[in-house]
């Protein structure tokens, strides 16, 4: 199944640089690194990046993650995924571009679900 993480320029390169990163300032905060479903992705970006050009999208693997993944009821009573050890390079089985079109991030068609 696979899960999202929108990050910043410069929290991308520093995963590349790095081969792992504990995340962006907000995951660093909660103890966690914040991931989206699918169907979740696109209010997070909303909710925490709205306005914001220049950013990724990864696609995780939850099967890569072990039981250092945890879901959790978070924002609207939803669960949510949580990676509770530094997030690496090899976990992402994909990265691209989050461009921002009109005032909203437009992500790809066709994103894999994930359920919990």
């Amino acid at each position: 199944m696979m899960i999202y993480k929108i990050f910043r320029a410069d929290e991308w390169a520093h995963l590349r640089a790095n081969g792992e990163t504990a995340g962006a300032p907000i995951d660093i905060a909660d103890g966690y690194v914040h991931f989206s479903t699918a169907t979740q992705a696109a209010e997070t970006a909303a909710k925490h990046f709205a306005g914001e050009d220049g950013l990724m999208l990864l696609a995780i693997d939850t099967d890569r993650l072990s039981d250092d993944l945890k879901w959790e009821v978070s924002r609207g009573d939803q669960l949510f995924p949580h990676l509770y050890r530094p997030l690496k390079m090899a976990d992402v089985v994909w990265a691209q571009p989050l461009p921002l079109h009109g005032g909203a991030h437009q992500f790809p068609a066709g994103l894999e679900e994930a359920s919990a």
